[in-house]
């Protein structure tokens, strides 16, 4: 069975959807730390100037050392969520999609809770069911008796779920190939892979194509019925770890 673990991120970008589509189970990483400025709370979206981010406040309840995505809490003394549906509707009134697409969004937007897992999750989980995408998701701080940090804890998630094969972002690589080849995920007997995804061009507003935009933008542009096969049009085959290693980290063991 393969799966992906990732942290719940706010109106992901395409590669994030295609990780989710391709495994048999998604983890949601919500019991790891919260970065300041980090995907969790930011993404983008385009305007006639290029991109924009959309920023979701916090609340400084811990030091941001001690701070767990799964107990962050929005600061709703801040406007916010006002200021990005004016935002989305400035730049996005124009959008093929908008009248069916923003009301839509809005409500993801608007939803009251102040958890910041719960309403990334909402919005994954939402966007997943409304374009067609059907893998389960789980949310590792609800997985019972895990153990360890980063590539450990990935391990152990894993083993819990009886998952034989991980799919990884490229990025993760930083630590997943830092000891060892593969790290603990290899060690513990997991086949390991690196997500490989080259970024599709669809319709957008304000002339050149610009990638790596929030999904927000996608379906604004293109519709919930179009989505899942532009998303899958920048599917590659994933990367074995010892080709990745050997292609990317120029190491062959």
């Amino acid at each position: 069975m393969k799966c992906a673990i990732m942290q719940p991120t706010y109106n992901p970008w395409l590669g994030y959807f295609d990780l989710i589509d391709k495994v048999d189970i998604f983890v949601f990483l919500d019991n790891v730390q919260l970065v300041k400025r980090s995907w969790q709370v930011r993404n983008r979206i385009k305007t006639p100037t290029g991109e924009l981010f959309l920023t979701i406040p916090i609340k400084r309840t811990k030091s941001r050392q001690e701070l767990l995505i799964k107990d962050a809490l929005i600061n709703d003394d801040h406007p916010w969520r006002i200021k990005h549906i004016r935002s989305l509707e400035f730049y996005y009134k124009k959008a093929p999609y908008f009248d069916v697409v923003f009301p839509f969004i809005k409500e993801l937007i608007l939803n009251p809770t102040q958890n910041l897992a719960d309403f990334n999750i909402n919005i994954i989980q939402k966007v997943a069911e409304k374009i067609g995408i059907k893998t389960p998701f789980v949310r590792a701080s609800q997985i019972p008796n895990l153990r360890g940090k980063k590539d450990k804890l990935l391990a152990n998630i894993c083993k819990t779920l009886d998952c034989d094969t991980y799919i990884s972002p490229q990025g993760s690589a930083v630590y997943l190939e830092k000891n060892s080849p593969g790290g603990e995920i290899v060690k513990n007997g997991i086949e390991l892979y690196y997500h490989n995804y080259e970024h599709p061009t669809y319709s957008q507003l304000y002339g050149e194509f610009l990638p790596f935009m929030g999904i927000f933008d996608l379906l604004l542009n293109e519709g919930f019925e179009n989505a899942l096969s532009i998303i899958r049009k920048g599917r590659r085959k994933d990367i074995h770890y010892l080709e990745f290693r050997k292609r990317y980290l120029n190491l062959e063991r």
